[in-house]
């Protein structure tokens, strides 16, 4: 495995495997990396010659800089992980190589970007579309990997993708949970032991409100899901949205979709932590 810090490094590396007819994979990540991100290097690693990591934690897509600062940052870790699970090439660039000058292109993808975390991180999905454009540039793969639990952003990178006329497959993977089924992030790292246990009623909850939405209005579940998890000591809701998993748009009954996802963030602990989840009540 080779760690690279610049994009003409890493285009070098890449001409060789594209001359010999490889397939090239890639999994964008910002590192402190889990079994998560590893289910995804895994996948690539089976379905392409070469499979690139990129490890950049891109700051323009946060709105909050201290949410950047406390992002934790482990690249000798991240390394060994990658390594053990076959991946061959880490791209780590700094800032100064991804953004030599101030990215000011503007992407816009309503409703699928403006609604829940679009709607609370206002500026969040054009950061991530301005990163994830630059790495499809830079890497060109057949196919680029992301973890379900960010469902809201495989859905604007996937407009993003059709707005630039991209080749390249969103290869979409499910989420990978804690024995707690807590859903793996890399922000769980910030949390102690104890408010990981409060964090796993998140899931828990969730997975109540399927059998719940059986007998009960799609108005009475959100609810449901809102009042238990605000009921107990230590987390909050951001939102809790429940919507059709093409368009993102809220729905106001069980048969307004054939496909239905309940997204929620919700923040845990003392600092506290903003975590994300979703769970499927019709697909």
């Amino acid at each position: 495995m080779k760690l690279i810090h610049t994009i003409e490094d890493l285009q070098r590396n890449l001409t060789e495997a594209r001359a010999k007819g490889e397939k090239i994979g890639l999994v964008p990540t910002m590192g402190a990396l889990h079994e998560g991100h590893a289910s995804l290097v895994r996948r690539c690693v089976a379905e392409n010659d070469v499979t690139v990591v990129s490890v950049f934690l891109n700051p323009t897509q946060f709105n909050d800089k201290k949410d950047l600062e406390k992002y934790p940052r482990t690249l000798d870790a991240d390394c060994a992980l990658l390594e053990s699970v076959g991946a061959d090439f880490v791209f780590a660039p700094s800032v100064e190589e991804m953004y030599p000058e101030p990215d000011s292109r503007k992407f816009s993808y309503p409703p699928v970007d403006t609604v829940m975390e679009g709607a609370f991180r206002p500026g969040h999905f054009n950061g991530v579309c301005q990163i994830v454009s630059k790495l499809f540039a830079i890497v060109e793969p057949g196919r680029a990997y992301f973890g379900e639990k960010d469902f809201q952003q495989i859905a604007v990178i996937r407009a993003m993708v059709e707005d630039l006329h991209l080749k390249v497959e969103i290869v979409p993977c499910p989420v990978v949970r804690e024995k707690s089924g807590l859903a793996m992030s890399s922000r769980n790292t910030l949390l102690t032991d104890g408010e990981k246990a409060v964090a796993a009623h998140i899931f828990g909850i969730l997975s109540k409100s399927k059998n719940f939405a059986t007998s009960h209005t799609l108005k009475e579940t959100r609810q449901y899901v809102v009042d238990s998890l605000n009921a107990i000591v230590g987390l909050e809701v951001q939102y809790f949205a429940i919507v059709d998993g093409g368009s993102l748009q809220e729905l106001d009954s069980w048969s307004d979709s054939d496909d239905i996802v309940g997204c929620i963030t919700v923040f845990c602990g003392s600092q506290p932590i903003r975590l994300i989840d979703h769970v499927r009540y019709k697909e």
